[in-house]
């Protein structure tokens, strides 16, 4: 089954690691008319007043504000707290920019510092800048049903067959019922839906005092911010919508789009291996076709492979067809996952081993490789996920099987025409099943933003918010602005792109609008692809090869890329032996332990990742095909060095 997590801790942290910028757009000249300032007030004395105290481990300052738990049901008195997050305003204010995140079912306290580090700095100088955990979501009641969720997207489903589909049914109502059943505050449910959200944020605007803000919204957060824009266009000053969600389609017509353009990004990314030289070469082949070839057999039978504890010692396990979609699905939302995977692929398809792409499978359900039970991770809820879709959304039939049956008998052309992936388009299916479902099955008018000014953003390789969406979305629109990344990840601003950060920044500072309607900035699929180390170390034509190779699958770790920089952790290397890294004052610790990313080239020591001049050094003793003790520095100048003795014999080798 199809991981369901449309915005993952994936996206949260490889938008921490940030993109390289390309070429800016000129920026936009014309001021719009109709932006009402807001009036300037004293943001940290109100917040004061409203009992505000520090967020946990962030710059920002919360507060809790006291909501009905049904906005629309006078007799019920019953109230629920929601915790948004401030960060006024450091110098003239303007007003306030809010973001809604995706998901649904993101936290977006948890994002906030992160986020708020790759705005302009005239964003925050200008704003104060407001985020919020919305409804059932960590701090705002947080609900979640991590071990029901990865025990239902880790059971391999194959809805081809009617044995297949009785079979996709079973488990779906049985996560369905272990979900309810893990959770907490299940009483909830009933009210998580995005009409009450969007009333939950207009009682803080009202507390605040400002008549109207600037709302950012990306990914589920963009049905977040029409919704609210809908109810409450008075309120409004600009809006931008990132990743889009057409809120006019049916749950089927979405996930039929999203199916399909998950199909096209991964075609897409595949095909960026081909045009790179160093993919290709590790590849070894067409990618489409290696990788068809591995979802084949897997499909016929699991395969069985050794995989590295952090123990140092191996365990048995099996890679299901499941295993390699989820990996596939969860590493294509951005281009340096992109990359990642493709490294994975690589891997498999030149040494024939499956622990790197069981690597990137992990990381993409967020399980512990040692134990493949779930992470904490108060960043995602998939139980408010399916608490907001499926009471968002109402699925065609009057009883749950009828629903059930529907929908999978939509999926049956998805299956005949997405050749892959296309497990995409069952990720709703829990919502035949989930309990206080939408019942009213019309969908909302096309969104017009009367107003004011509304900017849709999206990359045509969105897999997640297909960009025939936003198309569909700015073509209503009464006063729009279309930016198009060519290439591109899953939401497109704050990634460094100064074609679109650039002119963002200007409509929200200085209230200055693009020449053009539409603007398209260059992107790209994935990242240049980094080479994967040699299974065996006899393919290096020196030490100083073998190390910047070792470098590199540091580096790439997917435990060790995706790290909270907090948590001591331990991770088997490739072949055999552990790597250990935690944080110091100034940098990285790293520990290891006859760690071998090839065989015949295995370390122990340690080294350290100095954040002062940016330099990475390895101390270390060097068994396998020879053995020696040796140093390894990578400096900031991208100096490359090893000294030491091998083989008996004293190097100095450096490019």
């Amino acid at each position: 089954m199809m991981n369901k997590k449309l915005i993952s801790l994936l996206i949260f942290i490889s938008l921490i690691q940030a993109c390289s910028p390309s070429s800016p757009t000129p920026l936009p000249t014309e001021a719009p008319a109709n932006v009402t300032e807001v009036p300037l007030q004293g943001t940290a004395s109100r917040l004061e007043e409203l009992g505000a105290y520090q967020c946990p481990d962030s710059d920002f300052t919360c507060i809790n504000v006291t909501v009905p738990l049904n906005h629309f049901d006078a007799q019920n008195e019953r109230m629920i707290e929601v915790v948004f997050a401030v960060l006024p305003a450091s110098g003239e204010r303007k007003g306030m920019f809010v973001t809604s995140i995706g998901g649904p079912g993101g936290s977006g306290l948890l994002s906030a510092d992160s986020y708020t580090s790759y705005f302009d700095p005239r964003i925050p100088e200008n704003f104060d800048i407001v985020f919020f955990d919305q409804r059932g979501v960590n701090l705002s009641n947080g609900l979640y049903c991590a071990q029901a969720a990865t025990d239902y997207y880790r059971t391999d489903t194959d809805a081809n067959s009617p044995e297949g589909e009785q079979h996709l049914l079973n488990v779906t109502k049985t996560f369905v019922d272990n979900c309810i059943a893990e959770m907490s505050n299940s009483e909830l449910i009933p009210y998580l839906d995005t009409i009450q959200a969007i009333e939950d944020l207009e009682v803080f605007r009202g507390l605040i005092g400002d008549d109207q803000f600037w709302l950012y919204g990306e990914s589920y957060g963009t049905q977040f911010a029409q919704t609210y824009a809908t109810v409450h266009p008075e309120h409004v000053a600009g809006l931008i919508l990132d990743g889009v969600v057409d809120l006019t389609l049916t749950d089927i017509e979405f996930q039929q789009g999203q199916a399909t353009a998950f199909n096209d990004v991964l075609v897409a990314t595949l095909k960026a291996c081909d045009a790179d030289a160093v993919c290709a070469e590790d590849m070894g082949g067409d990618a489409v076709a290696i990788y068809d070839n591995l979802a084949a057999q897997l499909k016929q039978s699991p395969k069985s492979f050794e995989f590295p504890l952090s123990t140092g010692e191996v365990e048995q396990r099996e890679f299901t067809f499941t295993d390699l979609e989820s990996a596939a699905s969860g590493f294509i939302y951005s281009e340096t996952p992109r990359m990642m995977f493709l490294r994975s692929l690589m891997a498999y398809a030149r040494d024939g081993t499956l622990v790197p792409l069981a690597r990137i499978l992990y990381s993409s359900l967020v399980i512990n490789p040692d134990t493949l039970t779930p992470i904490d991770d108060l960043s995602y809820s998939d139980a408010v996920y399916y608490g907001v879709t499926c009471g968002d959304y109402a699925e065609p039939g009057t009883t749950a099987d009828e629903q059930a049956a529907n929908f999978i008998k939509a999926g049956d052309e998805i299956d005949t025409n997405v050749p892959r992936l296309s497990s995409v388009f069952y990720g709703d299916l829990p919502c035949a099943y989930w309990p206080y479902p939408q019942e009213d099955d019309k969908r909302p008018e096309p969104f017009t933003g009367e107003g004011f000014t509304t900017f849709v953003l999206n990359s045509t390789t969105d897999p997640a918010t297909p960009y025939s969406n936003s198309e569909s979305v700015y073509s209503h629109l009464s006063d729009g602005y279309f930016i198009t990344e060519i290439g591109g990840p899953h939401v497109i601003f704050g990634w460094g792109i100064e074609c679109v950060d650039n002119v963002v920044t200007e409509f929200l500072v200085n209230d200055t609008l693009p020449t053009e309607r539409e603007i398209t900035c260059e992107g790209r699929v994935a990242d240049e692809v980094v080479s994967v180390a040699p299974a065996d170390a006899a393919n290096y034509e020196n030490p100083l090869e073998a190390f910047k190779a070792l470098d590199d699958e540091i580096y790439y770790l997917p435990e060790y890329y995706y790290w909270d920089y907090a948590t001591p952790t331990t991770v088997g290397c490739t072949y055999g032996g552990t790597i250990s890294f935690e944080s110091t004052d100034n940098g990285e610790l790293f520990t290891l332990e006859s760690c071998a990313f090839s065989n015949g080239f295995s370390v122990t020591g340690s080294g350290t990742n100095n954040y002062d001049d940016s330099s990475f050094t390895l101390e270390v003793d060097v068994t396998g095909l020879a053995d020696g003790t040796l140093t390894y520095t990578r400096s900031g100048e991208g100096v490359y060095q090893v000294t030491g003795t091998y083989g008996g014999v004293e190097i100095d080798i450096s490019e």
